[in-house]
Formats: structure tokens, C-alpha cells, sequence
């Protein structure tokens, strides 16, 4: 355990901030996970990054966890094997272990939790007097931690704040035959993983999983399932203070457990999940409801934090995890490159009209001859100045290295507003070469690049990409070695003729 925190601890910053790689297609971002699709076609690859991002009362920390994008996905890989008898799921790919790439599919929009214990909201509200959860009748004598005689299905939307949903909504928003399947098919999915848990010695508590359809009503398990992000797990052997717990209750002194836990805090059984997170937040004085900022993890509660992460990956599966031997981020943008998932750099070329597409297009072509990708943005800094500051910001949490080219005719503050908030560079290159003064008039802060020429702006990004990507180094060298040979048999033609 000691050797797994000292590794930890000193990878407190190897951590992937964000998952998003613009290369990878069109992007949404969510909590953990950076979504991208390659197409909104139902089938069509999505890549999913897992970034270490934590999230708790719907905010998302200021600290990161050092692996546990790797850990969930890992995780979820090996589940999808583990259920795939039970219901197809949308898996197709995982080229690297913070990446899985799954096929689209259309989103029932319901999250699909099964309970077999009562625990978390569910034995919050009990013990506050509520005999019921989604319409499911609940029986007197219920304890907190207490294993329900069945699992329950009880769906919530899925929402910033979940909401809880009768089997009958679901049934009026997706169907009765569709709801019916859905119910058993996340009651089964459960069972098989309170199966594989209680062979590692765990106790498998709750969890949810999502599910979409094809084209032809055909059901799949998507997103992720089991993880500790969507799932609570505890050992058997913590489980067993729950004994204690009984024998505390049948005397009669408390009305709750969690009055119990208030006098007995060693009784509260620690869970091998999110939980430990929310349960360190509520310690420093804040939870649902709460308003402002969430306190920061210290760095003892991040290493903590992932060391169980790892601990119930390596229980759970058998396996033993495999620290990243170099940097995350480079490592991530390494393997997407050699599975010929990106290049590994992206040009945004954002112009302030469109009525510059012939010159964006040539922008276009000039890079392409290195290979580098390209997408187009329109932004006006004159007319759309919060949604340049906007488009920026979102490329700033980019993975892999960007470029912006800048396209504006006339006064150009599109260059100024974009070099000033970008982390990255910025090339002006501007659609008349002969307006150009505004480009390289820029006040300080503004950090600009001026290329009139297109062929020479391209030749400018790869250069810039070239100390990441030595591909495009040798690409260069080689269009200068042909440039020098035409000139040479240019003049060997002269002398001849």
C-alpha cells in the first residue's frame, strides 16, 4: 500500500486535466468525460476520454486524481466483457487506457439505478420517515446498510439534477415493452455484478447504467458500467460492522443509524467508491444545497482518493495496474497517433466572416500538403466578441497542440483578441496582403504572428509542430531539398542550353 502512495504522490501533477482533442470530432464535454463524435449517425464511432477530473453535488473539484480516468475506463472495459452475454453493449475500441470508443447509439435518456441495499439517498429518506422509492413500497424495520430481500430498479431522469422516476413515466417515455426490458435488463446486469464482486470479496451496493437504441429499436448498453464513478462497492469484511450496527439498533437507544454513526463514527462502513470524495467535502462543511465553491481535495485526500480507485481495480479484476511510465498527456496523444486516431496537431483557422472562403481554402490545401489538419471557424471580434472569448476558451483545454490561424480584412481585431486569450500561437494572415498594418499593430498582451503568404502561414504551423512531431521536421527538410533541386537542375538546364 505504501509503495502504491509514494508512486501516487509523486504524480500529483502527471494528471489529464481535460480529455478534449479537437481532432477527434465534434465535442461535448461532460464531468468526467470529454465525448467526441465522429458523426451523429446511429453506428458511427464516439470517442470517449476519461480525464481525471472528480465531480461531487454536481461541481466538478479544482483537484485531479491522478489515474482514475485509466481506472474507470479500465474498469468498464473489463465489465463490458463480463455482461456482454446479457446485453450487447457499444464498445468497439480502447487504444489507449484513458480512451474507449463506442458506437452511437440514441439515448433512452433514463438512468437506470438498481439498489440491492439500503444506502445513500435512498436510506437518508427512509430514515427522514419515507416508506416508499419511486412508487416502490418499502417495509418497516429497515436498517441503513441493511441487504434489500431484492434488488429494486428505480430509474431517475437523466438531467443536471436527477430527478426520480415511477416505472410508469418510463414506461409513457420510452414504452411499456422497451421499459419492461430496460428494468430487467439493469436488474440482471446487477446480479451479475454482485456475482463477480462477491467472488473478489466485495460487496456490490448500488449503481446505475445507461442504454440506447439503433435505428431498429435493437437495445445496447452504453456509457460505462460498474465503476466506482457510477457505483458503490464496499468489502465483505467492512460489511461485517453492519452486525455491530444491528446489535446497537436492537437496544433501542438511537432512532437512526445515522444517529448511531453520530456516537459511534468507527461503525460507518466505508465504501470503495465516489463516496470517500463526498464524504471528505462534507467534512469541510459542504453538500448538496450548498452554495459558492467546493473546498479543495489536500494532497492527502487525492492520494488516498486514487490509491482506492486502484485498489478496487486490481480486487475486482484480478489484475495488477500498470503505472503510466511517462507523462499522461503525451502518452494519451502518442498512442491515438500510432493507432492513426489523429495526427496529433490541429490548425483552427477562424475568420470573421465567410465571405472569405476562397482564401480560407487555400489556407486549407497548403496545410494539408504537410498533413496537418484543419478546421474552420467563423467569429467576428467586432460583432461576436463574448463568443470569440468563448470558442477560445474551449481550445485552450485542448490536449493536443493548436494553432490559430487569424483571417480578417480591413481592421483586424480578430488576431488581437484571439493571440491575447489563446495559450496558444497565432498566425494573422490576412485575405488582402496589402491590409495588414492592423496586424502587426496590436497592443501588448497581443502576441501575434504576422504570414502574408498562405504557403509560407502552413509552412509556419508545421514549424511550430515540428518539435512535437518530427514527421512534419522531415517534411519540411524534404520540400527544401526539392526546392533546391529544381534550382539546381534549373541552372545545370541554363549551362546546357
Amino acid at each position: 500500500m505504501e509503495n502504491y502512495k509514494e508512486a501516487i504522490r509523486k504524480n500529483l501533477n502527471n494528471v489529464l486535466e481535460s480529455g478534449f482533442i479537437p481532432e477527434l470530432g465534434q465535442h461535448k464535454s461532460g464531468k468526467v468525460r470529454d465525448i467526441h463524435f465522429t458523426s451523429l449517425e446511429i453506428g458511427k464511432p464516439i470517442v470517449m476520454v476519461a480525464s481525471d477530473r472528480v465531480s461531487v453535488f454536481d461541481h466538478v473539484l479544482d483537484r485531479r486524481i491522478p489515474f482514475k480516468g485509466r481506472i474507470l475506463n479500465l474498469l468498464n472495459t473489463w465489465a463490458m466483457k463480463n455482461t456482454g452475454d446479457i446485453i450487447q453493449n457499444a464498445s468497439m475500441d480502447s487504444p489507449h487506457a484513458n480512451v474507449l470508443v463506442q458506437k452511437y447509439y440514441k439515448n433512452i435518456m433514463v438512468e437506470c439505478v438498481v439498489r440491492g441495499y439500503v444506502w445513500g439517498s435512498m436510506a437518508e429518506e427512509y430514515e427522514k420517515g419515507k416508506r416508499e422509492v419511486c412508487s416502490v413500497p418499502l417495509k418497516e424495520g429497515l436498517l441503513r446498510y441493511q441487504k434489500l430481500d431484492e434488488p429494486l430498479f428505480t430509474p431517475t431522469t437523466k438531467s443536471e439534477h436527477d430527478e426520480a422516476m415511477t416505472f410508469e413515466q418510463v414506461s409513457k417515455m420510452v414504452g411499456k415493452e422497451l421499459a419492461e426490458k430496460v428494468r430487467d435488463v439493469s436488474i440482471r446486469l446487477y446480479m451479475r455484478g454482485a456475482e463477480l464482486a462477491q467472488k473478489a470479496g466485495l460487496l456490490f451496493i448500488d449503481t446505475k447504467y445507461e442504454f440506447g437504441t439503433d435505428e431498429n429499436g435493437n437495445l445496447f448498453l452504453i456509457d460505462e458500467a460498474n465503476t466506482p464513478d457510477s457505483s458503490r462497492y464496499c468489502s465483505v469484511e467492512e460489511y461485517g460492522k453492519f452486525e455491530s450496527i444491528k446489535k446497537e439498533m436492537s437496544g433501542g437507544g438511537f432512532n437512526s443509524v445515522s444517529e448511531l454513526l453520530k456516537q459511534k463514527p468507527e461503525l460507518k462502513i466505508q465504501e470503495m467508491s465516489k463516496q470517500f470524495v463526498r464524504d471528505v467535502i462534507i467534512e469541510k462543511g459542504f453538500g448538496y444545497g450548498s452554495t459558492g465553491k467546493p473546498p479543495s481535495l489536500s494532497d492527502d485526500d487525492v492520494v488516498e482518493v486514487s490509491w482506492r480507485y486502484i485498489r478496487l481495480y486490481e480486487i475486482l479484476t484480478g489484475n495488477s495496474f500498470e503505472f503510466p511510465p511517462s507523462n499522461v498527456r503525451a502518452e494519451l496523444l502518442s498512442s491515438l497517433e500510432e493507432e492513426g486516431y489523429i495526427r496529433g496537431c490541429l490548425a483552427v483557422i477562424v475568420a470573421g466572416s465567410d465571405s472569405d472562403m476562397s482564401h480560407l481554402e487555400k489556407l486549407r490545401a497548403e496545410l494539408g500538403k504537410y498533413g496537418i489538419r484543419s478546421q474552420v471557424r467563423i467569429c467576428s471580434a467586432h460583432k461576436q466578441p463574448s463568443a470569440c472569448e468563448e470558442l477560445v476558451s474551449k481550445y485552450n483545454s485542448s490536449v493536443e497542440p493548436v494553432v490559430f490561424i487569424s483571417v480578417a480584412g480591413g481592421t483586424d481585431a480578430l488576431s488581437g483578441v484571439l493571440s491575447f486569450l489563446s495559450v496558444h500561437p497565432v498566425i494573422s494572415c490576412p485575405p488582402n496582403p496589402s491590409e495588414y498594418a492592423s496586424c502587426i499593430l496590436n497592443p501588448p498582451g497581443s502576441s501575434n504572428s504576422t504570414v502574408l503568404n498562405v504557403s509560407n502561414a502552413a509552412k509556419h504551423v508545421a514549424q511550430i509542430f515540428g518539435h512535437q512531431l518530427p514527421a512534419l521536421q522531415k517534411q519540411i527538410l524534404d520540400k527544401n531539398s526539392e526546392k533546391l533541386e529544381k534550382l539546381r537542375m534549373a541552372d545545370e538546364g541554363m549551362q546546357n542550353g
